[in-house]
């Protein structure tokens, strides 16, 4: 039996599903990747992404047998890169537990890496049928919406709520569209400002529109304010070649390229900044130079404002100290290493200057 929620939903979603490249893909492998991506990843960003990842692994096995180096390059500007570096890690463990035939059974699936109790259950109702309900951040707003959830949807009692909302009102069969009726709902009607209700196909069953809290639901825990913090980097030029170095696998932007340098300590000028992170970080003592360009950027959890500078090794030979590996590489072929975005911007502005070529 079809709650009347689940019915006007699915009659809806027959009617205005999105068209997705992931959906109806023959492979689950392309539900998972998608499911992936878009976490805290809008679609019309990820469309690109998912495109060129599945032209350039099709499968299980070419993510699998893939440098990840090359997994990386096709993930940036995506974010969110241990992402991409669970996917890879997943990928070999489904070949070599299950000869690239992906499981089926969210317990199964919670065992790989960055698999969650949401992304299991999104994979196995989307990509095998099977009746799981989920909770993505869509489903959240709508539900507690419609249920007019007065506790915090993030909190362990509103979690439980919206858990028990969601599977109460799973239509047997149908969990697929289910879950992505109540996604694209949420996308393209309850939007997190200015919910369109009026138009909504079930908002006569909204609990929230009806006594005119829409917007105040769902409830969100305040939002403390992210630290900010003053980043220095070293663009160090020798024999027309620039040095940049690979993070650590682990942790932030782990397995990408940079621009040597780091944070600053209090009561630090940037140039002594930058000679104090440059000999931690490499051994070697460094002349800074004019400034290169100053670059903001958000993390998750933190804001920053890099300052690049222009520099020359004065003493000693660079070596990675606290990094994977460093290279000498000409700015023409920076394009060929992975980075984040503001050493990404930073090679894209030393790559239209031919000069440094001849330094």
């Amino acid at each position: 039996m079809f709650t009347e929620l689940s019915q006007l939903l699915l009659d809806w979603y027959h009617k205005n599903a999105r068209n997705l490249p992931w959906r109806n893909h023959p492979d689950p492998y392309a539900i998972w990747i998608s499911e992936i991506m878009l976490q805290q990843t809008r679609v019309e960003s990820v469309i690109p992404y998912f495109n060129r990842w599945i032209q350039n692994f099709p499968n299980i096995s070419s993510l699998a047998k893939a440098d990840q180096q090359e997994v990386l390059k096709l993930w940036e500007g995506l974010g969110y890169y241990s992402r991409a570096r669970n996917l890879h890690n997943a990928a070999k463990i489904i070949l070599d537990s299950f000869g690239s035939i992906m499981p089926d059974d969210p317990k199964l699936l919670e065992t790989m890496p960055g698999i969650g109790k949401y992304t299991s259950r999104a994979i196995a109702s989307m990509a095998f049928g099977k009746d799981y309900a989920t909770l993505d951040g869509n489903i959240r707003r709508v539900l507690s919406r419609v249920f007019n959830l007065e506790i915090p949807a993030r909190s362990p009692e509103g979690e439980k709520k919206l858990w028990q909302f969601a599977e109460e009102n799973l239509p047997p069969g149908r969990a697929g569209d289910y879950n992505q009726a109540i996604m694209d709902l949420g996308a393209s009607y309850c939007s997190p400002r200015n919910p369109r209700c009026m138009i909504c196909p079930i908002h006569k069953l909204c609990q929230a529109y009806s006594l005119g809290l829409q917007e105040q639901r769902p409830i969100m825990p305040h939002k403390e304010q992210i630290p900010h913090y003053v980043v220095t980097a070293a663009i160090i030029i020798q024999d027309g070649k620039v040095l940049i170095a690979q993070r650590p696998n682990s942790g932030l932007l782990g397995g990408m390229w940079e621009f040597p340098g780091g944070k600053m300590n209090d009561g630090e000028t940037l140039v002594q900044c930058l000679e104090r992170e440059i000999k931690e970080e490499l051994d070697c003592n460094i002349s800074v130079g004019e400034e290169f360009g100053v670059y903001q950027h958000a993390f998750t959890h933190f804001r920053i404002t890099l300052h690049a500078f222009l520099c020359i090794v004065v003493n000693g030979v660079p070596s990675p100290i606290e990094a994977n590996q460093i290279a000498w590489v000409k700015s023409s072929d920076l394009s060929n290493y992975p980075m984040g975005k503001v050493d990404r911007q930073i090679s894209q502005r030393l790559a239209k200057k031919p000069l440094f070529d001849s330094l």
